[in-house]
Order: C-alpha cells, then sequence, then structure tokens
C-alpha cells in the first residue's frame, strides 16, 4: 500500500520534474507518468485520487519552488491548488478502468482527452494558469512540436501522456499475466514517426520576403532596485546606454523589457524627454515597457508597452490585458479579499486593458509591418497570440520581467510558452526580458539566437542581441480555429461517459425488472 501510495507518486513526480527546465530531459516526460498510472488502477476511487493529488503536489512543488521567492504562501497555495489537477485526472482515469477489464486503444485515447481536458481545464479557470503544461517538455524537440500550428500545445501534450497511458498498460498486463498486445504499441511508433516526418519537413520550411532587424534589450536590473528612486537615473543610464550600443547595428526597433521604465513614461516629463530625445537622436523606433496612468474619473494604473517613433513622438501604446492574479490585482475585487492585499503587500491595483493594439513601424527594407505585443505571462495564454496573429500580426514581441526568481528554472519555463506561441502562428517571437531569457525564435520554434555574457549564460548577464528577422502572416490551422482539438478531446471524453452512464443505469432498470 505505502509503495502504490507513495513510492510510485513520489517517482513520477520526480521524474516529470526532471523533464522540465533547469533539468531539461524531455525524453523522460514520454514515460515519466508511468509510475502513477499502474498505481492508480484497481484502487478505490478516494485512493485513486489521492495518488494523483499527491503527484501534482510534489512535481508542482519541485517545478514552481522559485514563486516562493516572491510569497512563501504563494507557492503553498498554488502548489495545493494546481495539484487538485493531478487529482481529478488520477480520478477519472479510474473511473475508466471500469469500462475496461482489459485496457485497450480506446482506454489509452479516453485517458489521453482526459488529460487534455484537464489541461485546459487549469489553463482556464479562475483566470487560468497555464504554466509547465506537459506537452511544454518537448520545446526543444523541434520536429515533435511542429504538430502545434494545427492542434496546439494540447495536441503535443496528448502524443506524451498517450505513449505514458499505452506503456503502464503493457506492464499492467505484465503484472496480471495477461499477454501484452504489441499491435498498440506498433500504432503508437507509427504515430509517432508521421508526427516527426511531418515536424522535419515543416522546420526546414523557409518563409520569402524581407528581413526586419530588430535589437532586443537586457538590462538585467536586480528586483531590489527596480522601483527605488535613488537607483532611477543608474537604471535609465543603463537602458541608454545599452540601447545606443544596439544603434550601432541599425536596427528598425529596439526593444526595452516589461517596465523598463523606471517610472511613468507619458507624465513624468523628464524621463519621457530622455526617452523620446534618444529615439530621435538614433533615428530607430523604441518599443518600452512602462507603467501607465489614466485619469478619468480616477486613477487607473497600467502595465503598458509605448512604441516611440524615430521622430521622438509616442504614437502608440498597448495595455496588458491578462494581468497577474495578486500580483497585478486582487480577484473578486479588493472588499472581498482584502485582507490578503493588507496582510502580504500582495496586488498592485493595475486596470486590465482591452484592446488588442496593432503597433506598425516603417522598416528599411520590408515596407511597413505590424506586431504584437505580449506582456509578462501573456504569452502562457495561446488564446492572446492567436488574437494578435488573426489581427494580422507579421511578428510578436513578448516584453517580461523575471528578476523575481532569481536564478532558477522559471525564465526558460518561461520561454517554453514562447516557443509554442511561435510554431501555434508560425509567426517569430522577439523576447526582451529584464534578466533574462531574452532571445528570437523563428516560426519552427527554434532559438536562433540569445543575449548572452561572455561566459555563455544567458540569465543575470547585462547586454543586447540584434537579429533579422522575416516578418509574415501566420495561416495556420491553430490560427483559424483555435483550440478545437482541446475541445474535440472534452467532447469525446464527455460522450464516452455519458454513454456508459446511460448504459449502467439501462442495465440497472433491467435488473430490478427481473426480480
Amino acid at each position: 500500500m505505502l509503495r502504490r501510495l507513495v513510492y510510485l507518486p513520489l517517482l513520477s513526480a520526480l521524474l516529470l520534474t526532471l523533464s522540465y527546465p533547469a533539468f531539461n530531459m524531455s525524453f523522460i516526460a514520454w514515460f515519466a507518468l508511468i509510475p502513477m498510472l499502474v498505481a492508480i488502477r484497481g484502487e478505490r476511487l478516494p485512493q485513486a485520487f489521492f495518488t494523483g493529488y499527491i503527484t501534482g503536489l510534489l512535481f508542482f512543488a519541485a517545478t514552481l519552488y522559485w514563486v516562493g521567492y516572491v510569497a512563501i504562501i504563494g507557492v503553498v497555495i498554488l502548489t495545493f491548488y494546481l495539484a487538485l489537477f493531478f487529482g481529478l485526472f488520477a480520478l477519472g482515469v479510474e473511473v475508466l478502468s471500469t469500462q475496461f477489464q482489459k485496457p485497450r486503444l480506446r482506454f489509452a485515447l479516453l485517458v489521453s482527452c482526459l488529460w487534455v481536458a484537464v489541461e485546459y481545464l487549469r489553463g482556464h479557470v479562475f483566470t487560468g494558469f497555464a504554466w509547465a503544461m506537459l506537452g511544454h517538455t518537448q520545446w526543444e524537440t523541434l520536429p515533435m512540436i511542429q504538430i502545434a500550428d494545427t492542434v496546439g500545445a494540447y495536441g503535443v501534450s496528448f502524443l506524451v501522456i498517450f505513449t505514458n497511458v499505452l506503456i503502464s498498460s503493457k506492464i499492467k498486463k505484465k503484472i496480471r499475466g495477461h499477454k501484452p498486445e504489441a499491435r498498440f504499441l506498433a500504432l503508437l511508433v507509427m504515430i509517432l514517426i508521421a508526427a516527426m516526418i511531418y515536424g522535419y519537413y515543416m522546420q526546414d520550411l523557409r518563409r520569402p520576403g524581407e528581413p526586419v532587424k530588430i535589437s532586443v534589450i537586457q538590462g538585467n536590473i536586480p528586483q531590489s532596485q527596480k522601483w527605488d528612486e535613488k537607483y532611477a537615473d543608474d537604471i535609465l543610464d543603463r537602458y541608454i546606454s545599452l540601447t545606443k550600443e544596439a544603434a550601432k547595428d541599425k536596427p528598425d526597433l529596439i526593444v526595452w523589457p516589461e517596465t523598463s521604465v523606471p517610472g511613468f513614461l507619458e507624465t513624468e516629463k523628464p524621463l519621457r524627454d530622455r526617452i523620446t530625445a534618444l529615439a530621435k537622436e538614433l533615428d530607430t523606433y523604441i518599443l518600452v515597457g512602462t507603467q501607465t496612468e489614466k485619469i478619468p474619473e480616477c486613477v487607473r494604473y497600467y502595465n503598458s508597452a509605448v512604441l516611440i517613433s524615430n521622430a521622438g513622438e509616442i504614437v502608440q501604446r498597448y495595455d496588458k490585458i491578462h494581468l497577474v492574479p495578486f500580483g497585478e490585482y486582487v480577484p473578486f475585487g479588493n472588499s472581498y479579499l482584502s485582507f490578503i492585499k493588507k496582510r502580504y503587500d500582495m496586488g498592485e491595483d493595475y486596470s486590465p486593458g482591452k484592446d488588442y493594439t496593432m503597433f506598425e513601424i516603417p522598416t528599411q527594407k520590408a515596407g511597413r509591418v505590424k506586431f504584437g505585443v505580449l506582456i509578462c505571462f501573456e504569452d502562457v495564454f495561446p488564446e492572446i497570440s492567436r488574437s494578435f496573429a488573426r489581427r494580422g500580426a507579421e511578428f510578436m514581441v513578448v516584453i517580461t520581467n523575471d528578476a523575481w526568481y532569481m536564478k532558477s528554472g522559471a525564465p526558460y519555463q518561461h520561454t517554453q510558452s514562447s516557443v509554442f506561441r511561435a510554431v501555434e502562428n508560425r509567426l517569430n517571437v522577439v523576447r526582451a526580458a529584464n534578466t533574462g531569457q531574452s532571445c528570437f525564435i523563428d516560426p519552427s520554434g527554434r532559438i536562433t539566437q540569445s543575449v548572452a555574457g561572455a561566459g555563455g549564460d544567458r540569465i543575470f548577464v547585462t547586454n543586447f542581441a540584434t537579429a533579422n528577422i522575416i516578418p509574415g502572416r501566420g495561416q495556420t490551422p491553430y490560427m483559424k480555429y483555435g483550440d478545437v482539438f482541446a475541445w474535440a478531446c472534452i467532447g469525446v471524453f464527455l460522450f464516452d461517459l455519458t454513454l456508459y452512464s446511460i448504459y449502467n443505469y439501462i442495465n440497472l432498470r433491467r435488473k430490478n425488472w427481473k426480480k
């Protein structure tokens, strides 16, 4: 009992943790959940839920420990909450297993659909937390993730969990003395080979067109100094110095990270004058991250991206739409959860933006091009980047600040999401992060260039990078239809569950009638 309820979940949590940055052993994900799946089968529902919950609790605690650098209570609550989704999955697996005396292909498909349904739920309920999805483990296995242009990241998750389920069913049969059915594994191999063939073909596609040259600035400002007024001049001096160095490459656009401006750009005239004068002096468009405020009836603060033209004028602005709960606002209003804000100093009272601003810049070779901006963790939510792509974005820019999380796996886990957004929409993604990872991601999800230090470090280094990208309009099935695959998985699972419930009800009535 101890082995099934503790040791096997612990093993799955360990293997799954190794699949993500900073360990990054992505191949382990293909069998990481087998111990948990073996432990679940044959258990009663409460024990199955407990097995899944313990696996999720250990996994999220090990993978998201860096949230504790911001708030210990935050990582505790988040971990216990997210573990519920693993418990829900395990509960569903056990319910499904009662339908099948011998696990077959249909069982594996339904369990995989269930996993996708639970991941989709996790990515949307209570504003969603689509971090560390199972498919994200394959972010550097480029051939395998190309199917995301049709089925999204959820499709990659489906393949990974499908593999885990089929292998675990084979192990379970051996334990019970049944003869394993090799044809199902043969089918699995064929599916994976087909995905890889498609991936190898798509990752080498080259987009025609004229390049746009972009520079990204990585200021590497410690979080402890970021909002300290005595460091404001030094911070601005650093960004100006790096921008002047980057301007020597003659880029069409220079990008600063999220809230890189040490103040309110639009309302603090000395600050605004220095930055607009810089753009005019360098004859270059500059995109900066800054706090902004509007005062219609009351003061409202926004986490914004502002575009400054080469004439030194503020021409466009995007206000972050998807705010971080308890980081940028307190959910349900301060009246209900004000005690959390007072006790733990959480929530900055930002207001969400409403418009998907389509930025536009002139370029030296490609003419005028359009792009969208994702701020902070907005790139974690595929529907936001998809909305920009549908509005005509020819590339995407991500500006973020992961300085909160120190030297941990967080910046690389964050980059995983950007990689999938590039593949889903077949658009270049340009990342500018305060402490890293700042990089250029091509439409195949390949990181072509990164900001790096002399020793090759990519995080917590002060530098810039310049690269050429080819703009283009993404016309992928995913961009057009979104998470149809995820919804199909949800539908298939619910349909099967409904049919099974009806079947059981009819059988029960028939037995009662005979009596």
